[in-house]
C-alpha cells in the first residue's frame, strides 16, 4: 500500500525495520512486540506503530509482529523484490568501492554497467563487468534500458551527464555529488549522499555529545 502523503522520515526509517528484523530473524525469532522492538531501534513504540499504520499496520494486539511476515511486507513497501537496472557512473575509488561492497542484488538493484570517461579505466573490471567508455553509453541505454544512475563523478561534470541521463530515459539517481538534480530537474527521484554533511554532523554530535538531532 502506498499513499502519497507519507512523510520522507518514515520512509527513511523503513530500512532500519528492514535491517533489524533482517537480523533477528537470521537469529532464530518469530515474533517481537512494538516495545521490544522499539528498543532494538531507539524509536517510540507508539512510533514505530504509526509509521506502520501508514502503510495498513501489521501487528495484532497482544501477540506483536510476526518478524518474516513484517520483513516481506516491508520489502514489499521498498520496493526489493523488484528489479531496478542500475547503472555507475565514476569508476574512480569511490565508485569501485560502492560497485564492489554494496549488496545490490540484495536491496532490489542490478548493476549491469559500469561507465567513466578517463580511458585509463579502460580493459578494467569490477565485479565481472567491463569499465566502459561514456561514448558507449547511449547505445547502452538504448538496448538495456536502465532505471537507475548512481553518480560518483565530479561536480563540475553533473550538469551535463545528468542532463544525457534523462535524455536517455534515466530519472532514479543515487546522488554523490553536490549537484542539485531535482532542482534542475524536477521529475527525476534523487536520493543525495553528500559524505561531507554526515561528517560534519558527526563532527557537530562530537563537539556538543548530542546524539539526537
Amino acid at each position: 500500500m502506498k499513499d502519497d502523503k507519507i512523510s520522507r522520515s518514515v520512509i527513511k526509517r523503513l530500512p532500519r525495520y528492514y535491517r533489524i528484523l533482517t537480523d533477528l530473524e537470521k537469529a532464530g525469532m518469530d515474533r517481537i512486540s512494538s516495545k521490544e522492538l522499539s528498543i532494538r531501534l531507539s524509536v517510540t513504540a507508539s512510533q514505530i506503530r504509526q509509521d506502520l499504520n501508514c502503510f495498513g499496520g501489521f501487528g495484532q494486539q497482544g501477540y506483536g509482529y510476526n518478524i518474516s511476515d513484517l520483513r516481506k511486507e516491508i520489502a514489499s513497501i521498498l520496493g526489493i523484490g523488484d528489479v531496478a537496472k542500475t547503472i555507475l557512473i565514476g569508476a574512480g575509488n569511490l565508485g569501485r568501492a560502492i560497485a564492489t561492497h554494496v549488496p545490490f542484488t540484495d536491496l532490489g538493484f542490478e548493476l549491469i554497467g559500469i561507465y567513466d570517461s578517463d580511458t585509463l579505466f579502460s580493459g578494467l573490471r569490477i565485479k565481472n563487468l567491463p569499465i566502459s567508455s561514456m561514448d558507449s553509453l547511449p547505445e547502452f541505454c538504448q538496448e538495456n534500458q536502465p532505471q537507475t544512475a548512481i553518480l560518483c563523478i565530479p561536480d563540475k561534470s553533473a550538469p551535463e551527464i545528468v542532463s544525457l541521463l534523462m535524455q536517455l530515459g534515466i530519472r532514479s539517481f543515487w546522488n554523490f555529488t553536490h549537484y542539485d538534480i531535482a532542482s534542475n530537474f524536477p521529475t527525476a527521484i534523487v536520493e543525495n549522499v553528500n559524505l561531507s554533511d554526515s561528517l560534519m554532523t558527526l563532527s557537530y554530535l562530537h563537539k556538543y555529545g548530542d546524539t539526537k538531532l
